[in-house]
C-alpha cells in the first residue's frame, strides 16, 4: 500500500505559512476577542503574550505551531501585536524551543483553555476522522492527495492540532484500503450463487470463448449507420437475456460503481484476469451493474444521431428543391405583383366589373397557374420538411418504432406529455392506417400543428403526427425530459439529489463548504444591498467614464461600451521578449517529452490496470513514444523501431492498451500543475485562482456517433469541441469533448467541478456564448465567480429588485424586477442542489440540461434563473464600471486562444483530424493532447526563468510588469516534425537543465 500521497513540496506547505495571511484571514483566524484578551493577559511580560497568541492563532489558521519565529509572516505579528498594544519587534527567537518549559506551558494553555486537542490523545478524535474520511471515499472521493487535504481541513475546523503528514498520509491509505476492500465485497454481495458462477468461468483458461462472448456485450457502438443501431438493439436484447441484470447493492456510491465498470468495458480481458481477488471479480460485477446502462446509453445516442441526420438530410433536400423551384417561384410572384398593383392603384381599375376588367389586362388561367405554383413552392415560416420525411418513411417508421419498444425509457414532469404520445403509438402496429383522431396532442411542437391538426385540434395526418412526435423526442432527450431506464451518460438526472435522512445528515456540512446559509431572509437581504449599492456607485459614475455610454437604438435605450484598445508594450518589454526567446534551447517535442517526465515522475501517475507501476526496462521511452502518437496524432509508424526493444509496435501497443486511460492521464496533468505552479516564474503570471474555459474544434469521421455538424467550423462534414480550461498560470486544468457545438454553458460547471488538480480556480472567465441566468446563479451558491466576455453588451438584459429605486441612466434599461419570493420559497431546495453537486452526487451537464428548459421550466429551475439573474445583473454593472476587470478576462481569454494554436502544431498529424469514432477514444487521444500542450508550456516556463536569471546575472534590470507580461505559450524553437529520437543528454538525465541557446548561432529547425 502506497504511504506517500504528497509531493515534497506540498509535504512541506501542510501545517505552515506559505505566505502573509488576507485581510479576511487576518480578520477571521487573527482576530482576539474578549474572552482571548482576558486568557492572555494572565501572562507576563510582552513575549510572553505575544508568543501565546501566535500559538493560539497559528493552530486556528493552520491547525498546528510554528516551527520557529522566521515561519511566522511579519504582517501576522503585526496584527497581532496592535491588538495586544505591544512593538513589533518583540525577541521571539528562542520562544518556538520545544524543549522549553515556557513553550510546553503555553502549548497547554491552548489546548486547555480555548478547546484545542491533540489528534494521538484523542480516540474520538480518530474515530470521527476515520469516519468522515471513510465517508468521503464512499462518496466517490479517489484522489488519496486531496483527502489528505481535507483530512487536514477537517481536523482545523475541529479544532484538533495536526499530527505529522507521515501519519495523515498512513491513515488515508489505510481507510482507503478498507473502503476499497469493503465496495468489493459489496459489489460481490450482490450477487447470487447463480450469478457468480458465469462470472468466475470467464476466466477459465480451458474455455476462452467465455470472455470472448462478453466481449461482444461490453463493446460500444463504431459506426454511425442503421444496421449499427440495430446490432445494438440486439445487443441490449442480449444484455437483458443474459441472466446477469444484478441491482446494485444499496449505498454503493454510483461513481465508485462507475470507475470499476470503466475498468472492466475498456480493459483486454487478460488485464483483468491479472487482478487479484476480490477485486476481479468485483470488477466484473461493476460491468454487469452498468451493462444494461451502458447498452442504453450507447443505443439512445446512437438513435440521436440517426434521427437527426433523418431530418437534417430531409432539410438538404427540401433546400435543393426549392432551389431548382426558386425560377418558377419567381415568375409566380411577378404575375401576382402585377395583379396586387392594379388592385390597389387608383383609377386603374373600374369600381364595377373589376375583375373582367382585370381578366383583360392578365388572363384569368395566368393568374390560377402562378397562385399555383406559389401555393406548392411556397412554405410557411416556421415550416418543417414534411414532404421530404415522407419520401422517408419506412425508414423513419422502422427506425422510430424500435425506439419506442426496445429502448426502456423515463420521463420527468416536462416530458409527461411527449410520454402519453409515445405511448399512444406503442400501442397502435399499423402507425400509417392507425386511426389517430384521438391521440395525446399536446406534445406537438408548434411548428408541426400545421400539418398535423385540423381545426377542432385532432389529427388528421398519422405520419405527421409520427414525425413531430419524433421531433418532440429528440428535443426532449437533449434536455433530459426523455431519459434511459437505466442509463448513466442518458440517465435521469436528478438521481443522486440529496433528499430525506441523507441531506438532514449533510445540511451542516453543505453550508459550510458552501459558505452559504439556509436562512433565505438573511442571505437575499444581503444580495439586494449588493445589487443596489451597485446600481447607485456606476449609475453615479456613468458622466465621468469615458468607455460607457447609453444610446437610443429603434427607439430604445441601449449600453454601449467602448472596445479595449490594444494595450501598449513598453520598449523593456519589446527588449526583454526576443532576449528570453532567443536563449531558450531549440529542442524536439520528444525531448521535451523525455525531459520533463524525468523532472516531474510524470512515468509514476501511469499505472497498470491492476494499479502497479511498470517493470519493464526503458518504459519512460516507450510511454513518450506512445503519448506522441496520440497527442500529435501521428500514429506507431513514424515512431516504430525493430532494433529497440522500448520502440517496437508490441511494445507501444501495449502501453496505450494498459497505461494511457481517462484517470492515468488526470493524475498526469495534476502532477504538470503542481509541478508548474511551484516555479517561481509562475506566481508572476497569476495565483491559480483563475481559470477560463472555451472550445477547440476537430473534424471527425462521418461515421463517428459523438459528432455534430456546424457548418462554420466543420463545412460539410461533422465534428467534435474540445471544451477545456486553462488556468491564468497557463496550465491546462480540465477538458471533456462534446459533439459538435453544443452550448458552453452546459459543459462549464461541469469543468470546474470535475477538475482534479491542487489549483482551485474560484473565477472563470468563458465567451459570450457560455453564458445563462442558471449558471450565474449556480456558479454563485458554489462560491464560485462567473465572469464571461459580454460580446454584444447592448442586447444584455439587466434586472432589479426594488421597484421604485432610482438608478439614473439604468431605469429605462432594467427590463423587470426579480421575484425575490419565489427565491425565499425555494432557497432550500437551490441550497440542497448546490450541495449535491458540490459533494460529487450528481452530474453538472446532466443538471444544466434540466434546469435550461426554455417552454416548460420546472419551479426550481425558475427560482434558480430569478437568483442567476441578481449575480448576472451584478456583473454586467461591474463590466460596464471597470475597464481593468475587461482587461483582465480579455487577457486571461487571449492567453487560451493562444494555447489553441500551440495545440494545432502540436496535434498535426491526419491535418489535424480526429480519426477515433468512438466517445472513449476521442477522449483519450485529446487528453494526451492536453497533457502534451501542458508538457510544453512548463518546459518553456522552465527555460524562461533561466534565461531570466541569466539576464538579470548579466546586469540588466528586469521588470516584475514586464515578466508578467511574457507567455511561455510560442514553439518556434520546437521541432513538432521529422525523425523522432529518444534520448536524453547525460547532465540532463542527472536532474540539470540544458545550456541556454547561442543566440548568435544559425543553427534552425
Amino acid at each position: 500500500m502506497p504511504t506517500r500521497h504528497l509531493t515534497a513540496d506540498l509535504r512541506n506547505t501542510l501545517g505552515r505559512f506559505t505566505a502573509d495571511p488576507t485581510p479576511e484571514q487576518l480578520a477571521r483566524y487573527f482576530h482576539l476577542d474578549h474572552s482571548d484578551l482576558d486568557v492572555i493577559r494572565t501572562l507576563r511580560g510582552e513575549r510572553n503574550r505575544l508568543g501565546c497568541v501566535v500559538l493560539l492563532c497559528s493552530a486556528r489558521f493552520l491547525g498546528t505551531f510554528p516551527r520557529s519565529e522566521e515561519d511566522v509572516p511579519q504582517g501576522v505579528i503585526v496584527s497581532l501585536c496592535g491588538q495586544l498594544d505591544c512593538t513589533p519587534d518583540t525577541d521571539l527567537s528562542s520562544y518556538f524551543d520545544r524543549k522549553t518549559q515556557t513553550f510546553k506551558r503555553h502549548s497547554f494553555l491552548v489546548r486547555d483553555k480555548f478547546g484545542f486537542t491533540e489528534f494521538g490523545n484523542s480516540g474520538f478524535a480518530y474515530f470521527r476522522l476515520c469516519r468522515w474520511l471513510y465517508s468521503q471515499y464512499w462518496s466517490g472521493e479517489d484522489q488519496p492527495g486531496l483527502l489528505v487535504e481535507r483530512a487536514v481541513s477537517w481536523l482545523v475546523t475541529n479544532k484538533i492540532l495536526l499530527p505529522g503528514i507521515s501519519t495523515l498520509e498512513r491513515l488515508v491509505g489505510r481507510v482507503r484500503e478498507r473502503a476499497q476492500t469493503r465496495l468489493w465485497h459489496r459489489l460481490i454481495a450482490g450477487l447470487t450463487d447463480e450469478q457468480r458462477q458465469p462470472i468466475a468461468a470467464l476466466f477459465h483458461e480451458s474455455d476462452p470463448a467465455a470472455f470472448a462472448a462478453l466481449d461482444s456485450l461490453r463493446t460500444a457502438s463504431k459506426k454511425r449507420a442503421s444496421t449499427e443501431f440495430f446490432r445494438h438493439l440486439d445487443r441490449l436484447d442480449a444484455v437483458r437475456a443474459f441472466d446477469m441484470r444484478p441491482i446494485p447493492p444499496k449505498g454503493v456510491p454510483a461513481v465508485s460503481l462507475e470507475r470499476l465498470a470503466r475498468v472492466a468495458r475498456t480493459s483486454k480481458p487478460s488485464a483483468i484476469a491479472a487482478l487479484q481477488e476480490p477485486r476481479r471479480t468485483a470488477t466484473v460485477a461493476a460491468l454487469f451493474y452498468t451493462l444494461e446502462a451502458t447498452a442504453q446509453d450507447d443505443v439512445t445516442e446512437l438513435a440521436e444521431a440517426l434521427l437527426a441526420d433523418l431530418v437534417r438530410d430531409a432539410e438538404a433536400a427540401n433546400n435543393r428543391t426549392r432551389l431548382r423551384s426558386l425560377r418558377d417561384l419567381d415568375d409566380a410572384a411577378l404575375v401576382l405583383s402585377e395583379m396586387a398593383l392594379l388592385v390597389i392603384s387608383e383609377n386603374r381599375m373600374p369600381l364595377n366589373d373589376w375583375q373582367e376588367a382585370l381578366f383583360k389586362k392578365l388572363p384569368r388561367p395566368q393568374i390560377e397557374a402562378a397562385m399555383g405554383k406559389v401555393a406548392a413552392i411556397a412554405r410557411p415560416n416556421p415550416s418543417k420538411p414534411y414532404d421530404e420525411l415522407r419520401l422517408r418513411w419506412r425508414r423513419t417508421r422502422r427506425l422510430f418504432f424500435n425506439i419506442t419498444t426496445r429502448i426502456e425509457t423515463g420521463s420527468a414532469p416536462g416530458g409527461e406529455d411527449l410520454a402519453k404520445a409515445v405511448s399512444d403509438l406503442k400501442s397502435k402496429q399499423d402507425w400509417s392506417r392507425a386511426t389517430m383522431r384521438d391521440a395525446p396532442t399536446r406534445a406537438i411542437p408548434k411548428p408541426w400543428r400545421q400539418y398535423v391538426l385540423d381545426q377542432n385540434g385532432q389529427v388528421i395526418d398519422p405520419k405527421a403526427y409520427v414525425f413531430a412526435t419524433i421531433d418532440a423526442w429528440r428535443s426532449a432527450l437533449k434536455r433530459r425530459d426523455v431519459f434511459a431506464k437505466p442509463g448513466i451518460r442518458y440517465g435521469d438526472p436528478r438521481l443522486g439529489m440529496l433528499e430525506g435522512s441523507r441531506w438532514q445528515e449533510a445540511k451542516a456540512m453543505v453550508c459550510r463548504s458552501l459558505r452559504r446559509s439556509l436562512d433565505a431572509t438573511t442571505e437575499l437581504n444581503k444580495l439586494s444591498d449588493l445589487l443596489d449599492k451597485a446600481y447607485l456607485r456606476v449609475a453615479d459614475r456613468v458622466p465621468n467614464n469615458p468607455d460607457l455610454r447609453i444610446e437610443n437604438s429603434e427607439g430604445k435605450p441601449r449600453i454601449v461600451v467602448t472596445p479595449l484598445d490594444r494595450l501598449e508594450e513598453p520598449d523593456s518589454l519589446k527588449k526583454l521578449r526576443p532576449m528570453v526567446h532567443a536563449l531558450v534551447p531549440k529542442a524536439g517535442i520528444t525531448d521535451i517529452f523525455l525531459e520533463v517526465i524525468a523532472r516531474t515522475g510524470l512515468a509514476k501517475a501511469f499505472t497498470h490496470l491492476s494499479e502497479r507501476q511498470a517493470r519493464v526496462e526503458d518504459f519512460e521511452i516507450s510511454l513518450c513514444a506512445a503519448l506522441i502518437a496520440q497527442g500529435c496524432n501521428v500514429g506507431f509508424e513514424p515512431l516504430i523501431r525493430p532494433d529497440i526493444p522500448a520502440l517496437r509496435r508490441s511494445r507501444l501497443s501495449w502501453i496505450i492498451q494498459n497505461f494511457i486511460r481517462p484517470e492515468t492521464i488526470s493524475a498526469a496533468n495534476a502532477l504538470f500543475i503542481s509541478a508548474h505552479s511551484r516555479l517561481p516564474i509562475t506566481a508572476h503570471w497569476g495565483s491559480g485562482e483563475v481559470a477560463s474555459a472555451d472550445g477547440m474544434r476537430f473534424v471527425a469521421p462521418s461515421s463517428a456517433i459523438h459528432a455534430g455538424p456546424n457548418p462554420k467550423y466543420f463545412g460539410q462534414v461533422r465534428g467534435i469541441t474540445w471544451y477545456n480550461m486553462i488556468s491564468d498560470q497557463f496550465s491546462g486544468l480540465g477538458a471533456t469533448v462534446i459533439p459538435g457545438t453544443l452550448r458552453d454553458s452546459l459543459t462549464v460547471l461541469a469543468l470546474r467541478l470535475e477538475q482534479e488538480s491542487e489549483l482551485e480556480p474560484l473565477e472563470v472567465m468563458t465567451d459570450s456564448a457560455a453564458y445563462s441566468d442558471a449558471i450565474f446563479g449556480l456558479f454563485w451558491l458554489l462560491g464560485y465567480q462567473f465572469s464571461p466576455r459580454l460580446a454584444d453588451i447592448g442586447g444584455a438584459k439587466l434586472w432589479r429588485i426594488y421597484k421604485n429605486a432610482d438608478y439614473g441612466p439604468f431605469d429605462e434599461i432594467t427590463d423587470g424586477t426579480v421575484n425575490i419570493q419565489l427565491i425565499s420559497e425555494n432557497w432550500g431546495d437551490l441550497i440542497r442542489l448546490a450541495g449535491s453537486l458540490k459533494l460529487g452526487h450528481l452530474k453538472a451537464a446532466s443538471v444544466m440540461r434540466m434546469l435550461q428548459i426554455k417552454d416548460l421550466p420546472t419551479t426550481l429551475a425558475k427560482a434558480l434563473s430569478q437568483l442567476g439573474r441578481i449575480i448576472k445583473t451584478l456583473h454586467i454593472l461591474r463590466y460596464v464600471d471597470e475597464r481593468p476587470f475587461r482587461r483582465r478576462i480579455l487577457t486571461q481569454l487571449n492567453r487560451q486562444e493562444l494555447r489553441h494554436k500551440l495545440g494545432r502544431r502540436i496535434h498535426h498529424g491526419e491535418r489535424g483530424e480526429i480519426r477515433k469514432p468512438m466517445r472513449h477514444g476521442q477522449e483519450e487521444q485529446l487528453g494526451v493532447l492536453g497533457l502534451a500542450l501542458n508538457a510544453v508550456i512548463h518546459w518553456n516556463a522552465t527555460y524562461m526563468q533561466e534565461a531570466l536569471q541569466c539576464i538579470s546575472n548579466q546586469g540588466m534590470n528586469v521588470d516584475p510588469v514586464d515578466i508578467a507580461r511574457l507567455s511561455p505559450i510560442f514553439w518556434r524553437h520546437i521541432n513538432f516534425l521529422g525523425r523522432y529520437e529518444f534520448a536524453l543528454p547525460e547532465n540532463v538525465r542527472r536532474g540539470e537543465l540544458r545550456p541556454l541557446n547561442d543566440p548568435s548561432s544559425e543553427y534552425d529547425f
